[in-house]
């Protein structure tokens, strides 16, 4: 089973073209930057190297050096550096090289990037962009797979954005480069290489989920890599006449609680998937948000699948830790059908 197609997908239009959501995300920033010459983006080996993943492959020769350029191997510098700029009405995007890197820089975007338009009563802004691999999947060691999600999300003045498929990949960062405010945008390595159609004249607002699966008994709600997880489960429950609903949360805040609870109300029960670990993660807070607003709608507690407790497991030993749809079919069957 794979993702349906985005709804803007299904009308005529001649700027579709399937590509990988690495593809995606590199045709996105080229087309901000086209479009806006105070668009900048900087990195750790994002320019003549064009990244470890690629993304920024190509926008060096085309824009030039002044535009997108290599930095020193400081994250908190690099972050800094943006503050700057984008107090001086810049557009930084930034590149966190891997997930667990970005934690240097942490101080810098709590203490100033998420804060600063509050602090001055909307006079300085900060139209930031930061721009995480994060997530396993890809068989890479410890400080290579963190699920730091939930970091960024429990600060105020972030909007954090996680895409699923490579057309949510560029509207939403096309959205998060347009936004006044700053965005933590996520990029799930284990889906750089996986494709998809993109229609490159979809612009895209910040804040809704999305329903990817309809169903009547149970709702599965997902993030990024984990969709995936969530419709192929949803497939095989469907060979035992369970009707499988799935929701893409895509923007982890402001976190679109109306779909979700809609979906949660309409089949009575709901799991929540994601990769990271569960204590004190998104997947707890959505949880929470679910059995507060959606209570007596419910058949059954609502459970999570996620990553276990510890740090990242070993190459060798990932499987074991990331969320599967074994996992997950035992979550739907948990789910008191006979009560």
């Amino acid at each position: 089973m794979t993702l349906i197609d985005h709804p803007v997908e299904a009308r005529a239009t001649t700027n579709v073209e399937t590509m990988t959501m690495a593809a995606a995300l590199n045709r996105a920033l080229a087309d901000a930057m086209a479009a806006d010459e105070s668009v900048l983006m900087f990195g750790e080996d994002v320019g003549a190297l064009g990244g470890v993943f690629r993304i920024t492959d190509g926008l060096t020769a085309r824009f030039g050096e002044k535009r997108c350029f290599d930095t020193p191997l400081a994250e908190s510098g690099i972050m800094g550096f943006a503050v700057g700029l984008a107090m001086n009405g810049m557009r930084p995007v930034v590149e966190m090289q891997f997930d667990a890197f970005a934690y240097p820089a942490f101080e810098q975007v709590v203490s100033h990037v998420a804060k600063l338009g509050n602090r001055t009563r909307g006079a300085l802004r900060m139209p930031i962009v930061i721009r995480v691999p994060f997530g396993g999947g890809i068989g890479g060691v410890e400080h290579h797979c963190d699920s730091s999600e939930a970091y960024y999300a429990h600060t105020p003045g972030l909007t954090v954005v996680c895409p699923a498929t490579p057309q949510d990949a560029y509207s939403m960062l096309r959205a998060a480069i347009d936004s006044p405010d700053p965005v933590v945008f996520l990029e799930p390595k284990k889906l750089y290489w996986s494709k998809g159609p993109v229609d490159t004249s979809v612009r895209e607002t910040l804040g809704h989920a999305r329903t990817v699966r309809d169903g009547s008994d149970v709702t599965l709600i997902s993030y990024g890599s984990s969709v995936q997880i969530a419709l192929d489960a949803a497939s095989v429950a469907s060979t035992e006449a369970r009707s499988v609903r799935v929701v893409d949360v895509r923007t982890l805040t402001p976190c679109d609680d109306d779909t979700i609870f809609a979906a949660v109300r309409a089949t009575g029960r709901a799991v929540v998937v994601a990769e990271a670990a569960g204590f004190a993660s998104v997947a707890a807070e959505l949880v929470a948000r679910i059995q507060e607003n959606c209570f007596s709608f419910l058949e059954a507690p609502v459970l999570r699948v996620t990553g276990f407790d510890v740090p990242f497991a070993p190459p060798k030993l990932e499987k074991y830790y990331l969320a599967d749809v074994d996992r997950v079919l035992d979550a739907i069957d948990a789910l008191g059908w006979d009560s």
